[in-house]
């Protein structure tokens, strides 16, 4: 029998969770084989939809639907004097409805997961804010914090320190972010917490920035990883971090 977290699962990987449910299916695929495979399984389908090619459709697609719609509308039912005073707002509304499930749809087919990183994304930020979330390896000392995730995540970035522009080293943690165990480093900025989100690429696209209820997330690529800074600190304030660990990889790199 299927595991009966699936339905779950499902939500989980679409965003759907609060907080409290994300977490608890995370701790569940993390000892479930079956709905670790299904959470596999999801993310290469949506990295294949992702880089499908797709055509737009022929301007006169929209008319001909909702002249056929019409004409089924009259059809069935035969106009009014109340119904004839009303008929070309109600045929307005329904081109509506049509361009908009219209609309629906191609958002659907070509972006399938728009806003479901963000989402995963803004919900292990809100969930790193509960009680003993925030942090699995407490330390200001980059040389504890970067081999602690060799055998906790999927990856290792760089874990700087920026205490003289205050931006406080205080310690990372292992999440689940886009189907892989990512690497969260967490810095302190006065009173704002900004976590630092690593993965490795698949081959998606990603956003530049996105800000979704009062948090900004700023996002970029650096050799085969993905990187997003969240936090609700000034969204100049989180870009001069974002800036200051690009100066740090380009100087790395160079090294």
């Amino acid at each position: 029998m299927p595991c009966a977290e699936t339905l779950q699962v499902h939500a989980f990987f679409d965003g759907e969770l609060d907080a409290t449910g994300a977490l608890r299916i995370e701790e569940h695929a993390a000892h479930c084989n079956e709905c670790a495979a299904l959470l596999r399984e999801l993310d290469a389908s949506r990295t294949m939809i992702r880089q499908a090619s797709y055509y737009r459709a022929a301007a006169g697609l929209r008319t001909a639907v909702t002249a056929a719609l019409d004409q089924e509308a009259g059809a069935r039912k035969a106009p009014t004097a109340s119904s004839r005073r009303t008929a070309f707002w109600s045929g307005a509304g329904v081109g509506a409805a049509v361009t908009a499930l219209a609309a629906s749809l191609a958002i659907a087919v070509l972006a399938p997961s728009s806003g479901a990183l963000e989402s995963q994304l803004t919900n292990a930020h809100l969930r790193s804010l509960m009680p003993d979330h925030l942090i699995d390896v407490a330390s200001s000392d980059q040389h504890t914090v970067k081999p602690w995730f060799a055998g906790h995540a999927d990856v290792s970035p760089p874990t700087p320190d920026f205490p003289q522009e205050d931006y406080r080293l205080v310690g990372g943690r292992a999440d689940y972010i886009d189907g892989q165990h990512a690497a969260v480093v967490v810095y302190r900025h006065g009173k704002h917490i900004i976590n630092v989100f690593t993965w490795k690429q698949d081959g998606g696209s990603l956003p530049n920035l996105v800000t979704r209820n009062g948090y900004h997330m700023v996002f970029w690529k650096n050799a085969d990883l993905e990187f997003c800074a969240v936090s609700d600190t000034a969204l100049d304030e989180l870009q001069r971090l974002v800036a200051l660990l690009k100066d740090t990889a380009a100087r790395d790199n160079r090294e």
